[in-house]
């Protein structure tokens, strides 16, 4: 009769137990992918019975806690997207906002993967280092353009970078804007370059803000996307290095599918990449398209 196998509580060790002396021993190897849902590779190696020796192989998916991901501007209209995609692709998530009220009907407030917490990137490196805790692994920033008297408000994004070195978080996302560079692009006559500089200097700002970024030394990636549609996406994804699209548009959607691909790829790391869609676009991996950017 075939001696049972009884696995102890001993997360690394399992025993043949019967009433006669243990015949084999098995060990268990654990090899960790790195994913949001870690795979555990149980290789379980027997010792040699006589001549024979007998090789068994497990597979088995344990969940593991999740990677959280702070999110400010997460009721944006980009950030919301943001922050929809994260928890779809099993992150938890940081969601920072400046008014707790609007978070509490714009968000999912019963997904336990969700924590809201209040951030406003004008209110200094201190206050968004208490919101960004202990538990964050990366940032992403989606602070939108919003006119008002505090021209350089997008620049404040600086804020964030500094939170981030008090908290050890060295992974940075920044949703920035094509045209930020309009200037040395020959671009300083196009219309969409005049209007969001008229209206607030947005792009004068958020070129400051990546320059600040760059330096910092922190892993960043910088997505800078064409023209923003609410609309559902209607082409694929062109991307393209720094200082290259002038023209174009691109869904949110897509802008926030760019943001959560670049914490899974690491070919998007310290990057400055432009973004718009088109119909007429090959369909290209994650992989491919953050490859194919040089670092500057």
């Amino acid at each position: 009769m075939a001696t049972p196998l009884i696995l102890r509580n001993c997360p690394t060790l399992c025993t043949l137990n019967s009433n006669q002396p243990p015949l084999r021993t098995l060990t268990l190897t654990k090899h960790f992918s790195v994913s949001t849902t870690k795979t555990w590779s149980h290789s379980i190696n027997s010792t040699k019975m006589g001549k024979s020796e007998i090789t068994e192989e497990a597979e088995e998916n344990v969940s593991v806690k999740q990677k959280k991901i702070f999110v400010a501007g997460a009721t944006g209209s980009s950030g919301k997207r943001i922050v929809e995609q994260l928890l779809a692709k099993g992150f938890a998530v940081k969601a920072g906002v400046r008014d707790l009220d609007k978070a509490k009907t714009t968000l999912s407030k019963d997904n336990p993967s969700l924590q809201i917490v209040k951030a406003d990137v004008t209110e200094g490196s201190a206050k968004l280092s208490e919101a960004i805790g202990d538990d964050s692994e990366a940032v992403v920033c989606a602070t939108g353009f919003q006119p008002g008297w505090d021209l350089f408000a997008p620049w404040k994004a600086i804020n964030l970078v500094e939170a981030c070195r008090k908290r050890g978080v060295n992974r940075f996302i920044l949703i920035s804007s094509i045209l930020v560079n309009g200037a040395a692009m020959g671009q300083i006559l196009n219309p969409a370059y005049i209007f969001l500089n008229v209206f607030g200097l947005t792009l004068i700002a958020k070129l400051q803000a990546e320059q600040y970024i760059r330096k910092s030394g922190i892993n960043y990636t910088i997505i800078r996307p064409g023209g923003l549609r609410n609309e559902p996406p209607t082409g694929n994804i062109i991307m393209e290095t720094e200082d290259t699209l002038y023209e174009g548009t691109i869904s949110r959607d897509q802008v926030a599918e760019v943001a959560v691909e670049a914490l899974l790829h690491p070919e998007s790391s310290y990057k400055v990449v432009e973004i718009i869609s088109r119909v007429d676009a090959p369909k290209r991996s994650y992989e491919d398209l953050f490859g194919s950017i040089k670092q500057r």
